[in-house]
């Protein structure tokens, strides 16, 4: 069987459901989705959209530096929009917070996400 363990950080948002912020199998690490929520007063940082993404990637800076790791071993991410027109904005933050090589990606429009969210962020690290 393989190890496994859970990944929890204060300084990323709390889980607002059934799920853990992050699942450890080996070295592996499975991260849930984030939300650009505060993770103090657990409320969407901002109506803007390239505020709500930079708040996405520092939660889940946070759970990956709580498994040891860093946005650099993110190996893949699916991201969530509720606009495809801020496609660019994306690309746009992730250039400030990621080097290259960039994780594989994928890029979603959705309905909605949850608490009235805009985007939208998981992924997998290998570490």
């Amino acid at each position: 069987m393989p190890n496994r363990a859970v990944i929890k950080t204060d300084r990323a948002p709390a889980a607002i459901g059934s799920y853990s912020q992050a699942v450890k199998v080996d070295n592996t690490i499975y991260l849930s989705g984030q939300i650009p929520l505060d993770p103090q007063t657990m409320e969407i940082v901002s109506d803007d959209f390239a505020e709500q993404a930079r708040q996405v990637f520092k939660n889940l800076r946070a759970v990956c530096e709580a498994a040891n790791g860093s946005l650099g071993h993110i190996v893949k991410l699916n991201l969530y929009l509720t606009d495809l027109g801020h496609f660019g904005t994306v690309n746009e933050v992730m250039t400030e917070l990621f080097e290259q090589p960039f994780p594989a990606r994928a890029a979603v429009g959705v309905k909605e996400l949850p608490k009235g969210a805009l985007f939208e962020a998981e992924g997998v690290m290998v570490i």
